[in-house]
């Protein structure tokens, strides 16, 4: 529960800025607004005031917000002070919030609150700082939706399916000896096959969800020279890479994040593989597959002109077998023969120009599908990892009751553990400790 302190915090991001925002919460805060402003301030009306000082000297004048509770984003009262966004006058309103009895918020307590006093679920509190944090305009939208509380409809739709079949099913605790029949005849397996197929549908959205919120990490590897520098650029749409006929140029990592089909997309250039010709280029080398062993797909780069050699076999086979390998034949425009995608039961290859452009297109719906991006975002939901946990969880647990619908007292514990675990997505059933993780990768005045 909260701890009926009255928290205020700086509610605006770091820096300059035309306005600035102090955000407060707490019981009873008619005292405190009234000492800050010089006047009683009706609720829900946006008023133009002065904020003074203990002394009564002006710190600045802005726009006062009183939100009776519950009526209010944390549940609590709270009074939004907009002002101008200096650093030192947005510190001195602050500082004089402080001493007026607030004390400062810890990072994401405003949310946590809000939580707490039943405004949001824990779904919907994920989907703030997922809506802050979004780095596409897909994933913004899917944050949305889950901060509008789509997501949590969902898990609660399947809750409650689970909450009957698990009053049918122990229910028939009473009559052991007609128990397959009773099963039968309420529907339970039905119901079961019902509720499974739909987790497994939110699941698959899920997954798609994660690629949005976590993005992807994808390398450029290959031999030197073969134009992985200019993929990057051409990748970009800008020249952030140096790029020249000399093998061996690029040393060091290189890093850019682009959009791919809504997906955000760490491109990372990396050094020609080979035997080091200097202590500085064996560095690079080693980074080089350093970045390939923690990346999510791995684009290995080969001259089409000079054709799949030794070299390159050498390097598919010491890439990590776990990380998707997408294979691009670079240089057709030396060939003088078109782009496509080839595709085959092990590998993908994609023919293009990074010179040209040619086939660019070809390559970032590659990306996205070996990603498994269905490019469908209408019932995509921003799943964190605990969140595709107790969904796999709970697709286990509902796989082992139809397992063990012959066994009735078995069929409930299933059917219990897999309510469990719908009930942590939203926090229902929540440890404090996972709580404190949660809210304390929020923005403080969040």
């Amino acid at each position: 529960m909260t701890d009926n302190q009255t928290i205020a915090a700086i509610a605006t991001a770091s820096g300059r800025s035309g306005i600035g925002v102090v955000r407060v919460s707490g019981p009873d805060l008619v005292t405190l607004s009234k000492s800050l402003t010089g006047r009683a301030l009706q609720p829900r009306d946006a008023v133009l005031t002065t904020f003074r000082d203990c002394s009564g000297e002006a710190i600045d004048t802005g726009i006062a917000i009183y939100f009776r509770a519950p009526r209010s984003y944390t549940g609590e009262d709270v009074l939004e002070l907009q002002g101008h966004g200096g650093p030192v006058v947005l510190r001195m309103l602050l500082q004089r919030c402080l001493e007026l009895g607030a004390r400062v918020a810890e990072p994401g307590e405003f949310t946590r609150r809000a939580f707490l006093n039943g405004k949001l679920d824990l779904a919907q509190a994920e989907g703030v700082v997922d809506l802050i944090d979004a780095a596409t305009a897909e994933a913004a939208r899917c944050a949305l939706r889950s901060l509008q509380g789509d997501f949590s409809e969902r898990i609660e739709g399947l809750s409650s399916t689970l909450i009957e079949l698990r009053a049918l099913v122990e229910a028939t605790l009473d009559f052991p000896e007609d128990e397959v029949e009773v099963l039968e005849r309420a529907g339970i397996r039905a119901g079961l096959d019902h509720v499974h197929a739909n987790l497994k549908i939110l699941l698959a959205g899920a997954r798609q969800g994660s690629l949005l919120r976590d993005g992807l990490h994808v390398v450029l590897a290959g031999r030197p020279n073969v134009g992985k520098s200019s993929l990057l650029n051409r990748l970009v749409g800008d020249e952030v890479a140096i790029v020249t006929d000399i093998p061996g140029t690029t040393r060091d990592v290189l890093r850019q994040t682009i959009e791919v089909h809504g997906i955000p997309v760490q491109i990372t250039d990396t050094a020609g593989l080979r035997d080091p010709m200097d202590p500085v280029e064996r560095i690079g080398v080693d980074r080089a597959w350093n970045a390939i062993s923690g990346a999510d797909i791995v684009i290995l780069l080969v001259d089409a002109a000079a054709g799949f050699g030794d070299a390159d076999r050498e390097i598919l086979q010491r890439a990590p077998t776990d990380v998707p390998c997408v294979r691009v034949m670079n240089k057709i425009d030396l060939l003088r023969r078109a782009s496509c995608v080839e595709t085959a039961a092990s590998e993908t290859v994609v023919w293009l120009s990074a010179k040209t452009g040619e086939g660019i297109d070809g390559l970032r719906s590659t990306i996205a599908a070996v990603a498994g991006w269905e490019g469908r975002t209408d019932s995509v939901f921003l799943a964190r990892e605990r969140h595709l946990v107790a969904l796999r969880d709970a697709d286990r647990h509902l796989a082992a009751a139809a397992a063990d619908e012959m066994h009735i007292e078995l069929l409930a514990e299933e059917l219990r553990l897999a309510h469990q675990c719908l009930s942590v997505i939203t926090g229902e059933f929540t440890a404090d400790d996972l709580l404190g993780v949660i809210f304390g990768r929020f923005c403080i005045g969040k």
